[in-house]
Protein backbone atom coordinates (compact mmCIF):
# COMPACT_ATOMS: atom_id res chain seq x y z
CA UNK A 1 0.00 0.00 0.00
CA UNK A 2 1.45 3.15 -0.97
CA UNK A 3 1.75 5.92 1.84
CA UNK A 4 -0.65 8.56 0.36
CA UNK A 5 -3.03 5.58 0.11
CA UNK A 6 -2.38 5.40 4.08
CA UNK A 7 -2.31 8.87 4.73
CA UNK A 8 -5.97 9.58 2.77
CA UNK A 9 -7.10 6.19 4.83
CA UNK A 10 -6.13 8.04 7.89
CA UNK A 11 -7.65 11.17 7.44
CA UNK A 12 -10.98 9.83 5.91
CA UNK A 13 -10.82 7.55 9.60
CA UNK A 14 -10.10 11.02 11.72
CA UNK A 15 -12.85 13.21 9.34
CA UNK A 16 -15.44 10.40 10.27
CA UNK A 17 -14.58 9.91 13.53
CA UNK A 18 -14.93 13.92 13.66
CA UNK A 19 -18.65 13.88 12.29
CA UNK A 20 -19.21 10.86 14.69
CA UNK A 21 -18.12 12.82 17.49
CA UNK A 22 -20.42 16.16 16.41
CA UNK A 23 -23.27 14.11 16.06
CA UNK A 24 -23.14 13.18 18.88
CA UNK A 25 -22.23 16.26 20.62
CA UNK A 26 -25.33 17.58 19.07
CA UNK A 27 -27.07 15.26 20.21
CA UNK A 28 -26.24 15.65 23.65
CA UNK A 29 -26.89 19.79 23.36
CA UNK A 30 -30.84 18.78 21.97
CA UNK A 31 -31.21 16.62 25.06
CA UNK A 32 -30.00 18.77 27.88
CA UNK A 33 -31.90 21.73 25.68
CA UNK A 34 -34.99 19.65 26.09
CA UNK A 35 -34.81 18.29 29.90
CA UNK A 36 -34.04 22.40 30.67
CA UNK A 37 -37.25 23.21 28.62
CA UNK A 38 -39.43 20.38 30.38
CA UNK A 39 -37.99 21.43 33.76
CA UNK A 40 -38.63 24.87 33.87
CA UNK A 41 -42.23 24.40 32.32
CA UNK A 42 -43.02 21.99 34.74
CA UNK A 43 -41.41 23.84 38.05
CA UNK A 44 -43.25 27.16 37.13
CA UNK A 45 -46.80 24.77 36.85
CA UNK A 46 -45.59 23.21 40.02
CA UNK A 47 -45.51 26.73 41.67
CA UNK A 48 -48.56 28.27 40.35
CA UNK A 49 -50.48 24.96 41.39
CA UNK A 50 -49.38 25.55 45.04
CA UNK A 51 -50.07 28.97 44.87
CA UNK A 52 -53.74 29.14 43.86
CA UNK A 53 -54.27 25.62 46.02
CA UNK A 54 -52.92 27.21 49.01
CA UNK A 55 -54.96 30.33 48.98
CA UNK A 56 -57.76 27.84 48.18
CA UNK A 57 -57.09 25.74 51.06
CA UNK A 58 -56.78 28.85 53.56
CA UNK A 59 -59.74 29.90 52.42
CA UNK A 60 -61.82 27.31 52.67
CA UNK A 61 -60.24 26.51 55.78
CA UNK A 62 -61.16 30.08 56.95
CA UNK A 63 -64.87 29.40 55.84
CA UNK A 64 -65.13 26.65 57.51
CA UNK A 65 -64.06 27.92 60.94
CA UNK A 66 -66.15 30.94 60.83
CA UNK A 67 -69.13 29.21 59.62
CA UNK A 68 -68.93 26.56 62.51
CA UNK A 69 -67.36 29.30 65.01
CA UNK A 70 -69.80 29.34 67.63
CA UNK A 71 -70.55 25.30 68.05
CA UNK A 72 -67.17 22.84 67.10
CA UNK A 73 -64.44 25.56 66.20
CA UNK A 74 -61.92 22.97 67.13
CA UNK A 75 -63.05 19.83 65.92
CA UNK A 76 -63.47 22.07 62.89
CA UNK A 77 -59.39 23.15 63.40
CA UNK A 78 -58.71 19.40 64.08
CA UNK A 79 -60.28 18.51 61.27
CA UNK A 80 -58.80 20.65 58.51
CA UNK A 81 -55.35 20.73 60.26
CA UNK A 82 -55.56 16.46 59.42
CA UNK A 83 -57.16 16.65 56.15
CA UNK A 84 -54.17 18.95 55.17
CA UNK A 85 -51.19 16.83 56.56
CA UNK A 86 -52.70 13.64 54.73
CA UNK A 87 -52.86 15.47 51.53
CA UNK A 88 -49.66 17.13 51.78
CA UNK A 89 -48.15 13.70 52.06
CA UNK A 90 -50.01 11.81 49.54
CA UNK A 91 -48.58 14.63 47.22
CA UNK A 92 -45.41 14.24 48.61
CA UNK A 93 -45.31 10.60 48.13
CA UNK A 94 -46.74 10.93 44.40
CA UNK A 95 -43.69 13.53 43.74
CA UNK A 96 -41.19 11.16 44.93
CA UNK A 97 -42.68 7.90 42.74
CA UNK A 98 -42.92 10.62 39.51
CA UNK A 99 -39.29 11.61 40.38
CA UNK A 100 -38.32 8.01 40.58
CA UNK A 101 -39.73 7.01 37.10
CA UNK A 102 -38.48 10.05 35.54
CA UNK A 103 -36.60 8.87 31.92
CA UNK A 104 -32.88 9.22 32.43
CA UNK A 105 -31.34 12.02 31.33
CA UNK A 106 -29.47 11.55 27.68
CA UNK A 107 -30.91 8.12 26.93
CA UNK A 108 -31.21 8.72 23.40
CA UNK A 109 -27.42 9.83 23.37
CA UNK A 110 -26.11 7.19 25.35
CA UNK A 111 -27.97 3.92 23.36
CA UNK A 112 -26.61 5.91 20.48
CA UNK A 113 -22.70 5.90 21.58
CA UNK A 114 -23.81 2.25 22.78
CA UNK A 115 -24.08 1.49 18.75
CA UNK A 116 -21.78 3.19 17.49
CA UNK A 117 -19.43 1.29 20.16
CA UNK A 118 -20.78 -2.03 18.76
CA UNK A 119 -19.95 -0.95 15.43
CA UNK A 120 -16.60 0.14 15.96
CA UNK A 121 -16.04 -3.57 18.05
CA UNK A 122 -16.76 -5.35 14.71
Amino acid sequence: MSQENLLSLIKNLASTGASIAQTRLELLSVDAQIARSKFISLLVMIISALFFLFFGLIMLALLIVIYSWETDRMMALGLLTSAFLVIGLILALLIMQSLRSMPKLFEASIAELAKDREELSR
